[in-house]
């Protein structure tokens, strides 16, 4: 599914958002930083903010981040001047201050107009996502970003806290994928699944990732995948198993099963709750297929490592058959039955 496609789904600035964060390559996360700060400035619907303003919470957030994980591939060499190094060299100091050095602030300044302001809205392989959230106006001291319409409505607005958590995810699964060892086996074996936790994992270091439901549920639009309509806030969320994981235990007890793992990602898919309970051991209706399909080939669209998950999923679940693609992969698993 091209992002083209996924706009369709849902011709909204929400979507466009979703674009951005969820489906936009990322070789550093600077993105997350910035779209982080942007909704955290938008929700109090100030409409200009000085440039310097936006770039002590977008640095200080990369620098908490940076305390945790690595922020750029551990492949790259990064220069004196490169704002990541600035970052690692202020970081102490930042953290003990509270807020950034003047140092750390000013390469910020510095970099964000001519690096992620000019790439947030793009998508690889098309011009731009159809919404913008915010224009630079003004030069030197006096430069400013205006925040536009659209993401003060997106910020202001009850799914707000949902597009915080998803981009919060995508934050935690590209930094994984960023660990040089940790990197290479989530290309080679993609992520797995702990339901103790309801998190996804990186199986080389048994480390939670993030939360599925935060780091899946932006592919399918915010929504239901069982009726459709928009998981809330504050709505009781349950992960679905669509294909019923009753059904490995089930033939299991009267032979070998030789179908798929159905406790996989590429089967799971948040849900109301009241929706997955009242669903019980049925099989997936043609709505809900053609649901899944589509936001497995959202997800086939993200960088690494989810989009290697699903890949691994196509090509190996189902042994001596090649399913080109999602709807068709999940017409095989359904008539297997």
């Amino acid at each position: 599914m091209s992002g083209r496609e996924f706009y369709a789904q849902d011709a909204s600035a929400r979507a466009s958002w979703r674009l951005a964060v969820l489906m936009g390559a990322n070789s550093r996360t600077y993105k997350f930083a910035l779209g982080q700060a942007l909704l955290e400035f938008g929700r109090t619907g100030r409409e200009e903010i000085p440039l310097a303003e936006l770039a002590a919470v977008y640095s200080l957030g990369l620098v908490h981040h940076l305390a945790q994980d690595p922020q750029a591939p551990q492949t790259v060499e990064l220069g004196e001047k490169d704002f990541l190094t600035v970052a690692e060299e202020e970081r102490a100091a930042t953290l003990q201050l509270g807020r950034p050095t003047e140092r750390l602030l000013a390469a910020a300044v510095r970099s964000m107009p001519m690096m992620v302001m000019q790439k947030f809205h793009n998508l690889s392989g098309e011009t731009a996502v159809p919404h913008s959230f915010y224009e630079l106006a003004g030069t030197g001291r006096q430069r400013v970003v205006r925040l536009t319409p659209d993401l003060l409505r997106l910020a202001q607005s009850e799914q707000a806290p949902v597009l915080a958590a998803e981009l919060g995810a995508r934050w935690s699964i590209v930094e994984s994928s960023f660990a040089a060892s940790v990197g290479r086996s989530l290309v080679e074996e993609g992520v797995t699944v702990d339901w103790d936790t309801l998190k996804i994992t990186d199986k080389r270091r048994r480390r939670s990732v993030t939360g599925i439901v935060d780091a899946t549920v932006g592919f399918q639009h915010g929504r239901c995948l069982i009726c459709g309509d928009v998981l809330a806030p504050g709505d009781a969320i349950a992960v679905d198993h669509v294909f019923p994981f009753s059904l490995m235990r089930r033939f299991g007890s009267v032979g070998s099963w030789n179908g798929p793992d159905l406790d996989a990602l590429w089967n799971l898919a948040p849900a109301h709750a009241t929706c997955n309970g009242s669903k019980s051991d049925r099989l997936p209706t043609p709505a809900e297929l053609v649901r899944l399909a589509a936001r497995n080939d959202a997800i086939t669209q993200s960088p690494h490592p989810l989009r290697r998950t699903l890949q691994l999923s196509l090509k190996l679940a189902l042994p001596d058959q090649k399913a080109p693609s999602w709807i068709e992969f999940l017409g095989a698993v359904q008539t297997a039955f």
